[in-house]
């Protein structure tokens, strides 16, 4: 079966958007390139001026590399729950055969190299070293990496059957990130390969998008698995932010990228605080924990492809003090910067 993997770290989005709309890495609605598989590549540790947390320059002499990594060993509780729901829906391999097709994988393959730049050893090469040790730490070949000009902050991955996988990143984004943010956005997208997400991820996707309906499906059997779709989706991204720690090995690098894509620009990146955009998170959470806040947080968040981002922070600093998390840093080995 063909198998287009467009994978992000993206922000909330709705429908529609049509199908040249690939998948975007932003908040808001969708524009040109959609969800994606974010791009983390190496960036630097946390530090404090004036009072204020500003992401650097990462100083370590060593960073950790799991060498013999399971996928579950660090997937969300809610994907794998929510994987085991779409495994029980019968047909749905049958429906992507429909969905993705040669010629579903040729538009987005054109369209999103076509006007990109490749990245090499020779061509941005410190993106380049970015990728390829993000992906030696998450223990996965790593995928070609695109460059493309947009003012959208957005990176992707595509996975196209019996072809490598490839990501794009925006300049926008490179401009609005730290080196080490960079890396925590492709760890991110490497985490949708690491795990498989493989097509379920391009139904969603796609569907977000508008650019499909699920053919041959009465009205309501479609919403219901459109809705399971994205709900897996939002669980998918949950991992992935994982991922994405795995290879920044501190939590603040993970939640200053979703603090910059809910509202950061790079004029103001100095003055922006991790701990205060936390602080935002603990606040939602209580704000939202009455039966009526959780019925608004439930219709805020039923329709959107990516938790919120001060959710997802929340889950990523929670994760960071696990046990789960200690357990794999303690296996993990050295390996020189």
């Amino acid at each position: 079966m063909a198998s287009l993997v467009l994978s992000s770290l993206c922000f909330p989005s709705r429908k529609p958007c049509s199908l040249t709309s690939s998948l975007r890495f932003t908040s808001g609605a969708p524009t040109q390139s959609r969800f994606g598989a974010p791009l983390f590549v190496g960036f630097g540790s946390v530090s404090k001026r004036n009072g204020r947390t500003k992401a650097s320059v990462d100083s370590r002499a060593y960073t950790l590399v799991f060498r013999d990594l399971d996928a579950d060993d660090f997937r969300h509780p809610l994907d794998k729950q929510n994987t085991l729901l779409l495994r029980a829906i019968p047909g749905l391999n049958e429906i992507g055969r429909v969905i993705l097709g040669t010629v579903t994988e040729q538009i987005m393959l054109l369209e999103n190299i076509g006007s990109s730049v490749l990245v090499s050893e020779n061509q941005l090469s410190e993106l380049h070293k970015l990728m390829i040790e993000a992906a030696g730490i998450l223990n996965i070949e790593p995928p070609d990496l695109y460059v493309r000009q947009s003012p959208v902050p957005n990176a992707y991955t595509l996975a196209i059957s019996g072809k490598k996988p490839f990501g794009i990143i925006h300049t926008s984004l490179v401009e609005l990130l730290t080196r080490k943010e960079l890396q925590a956005v492709l760890a991110h997208e490497l985490g949708h390969l690491k795990c498989d997400h493989g097509v379920w991820l391009t139904f969603a996707n796609l569907l977000t998008l508008g650019a499909y309906s699920l053919p041959g499906l009465g009205g309501f059997i479609a919403q219901r698995l459109e809705e399971q779709l994205i709900r897996w989706l939002r669980a998918a991204e949950l991992t992935c932010d994982r991922a994405a720690l795995l290879v920044a090995q501190d939590p603040k690098v993970v939640i200053s990228v979703l603090m910059k894509l809910a509202g950061g620009c790079p004029s103001m990146a100095d003055q922006l605080n991790v701990d205060a955009f936390l602080e935002q998170a603990r606040s939602y959470e209580k704000a939202s924990s009455s039966p009526i806040g959780w019925y608004i947080r439930n219709a805020q968040t039923r329709q959107l492809s990516h938790p919120l981002p001060v959710l997802r922070a929340r889950e990523i600093d929670e994760w960071s003090r696990s046990r789960e998390y200690g357990n794999l840093l303690k296996r993990a080995t050295q390996m020189s910067m």
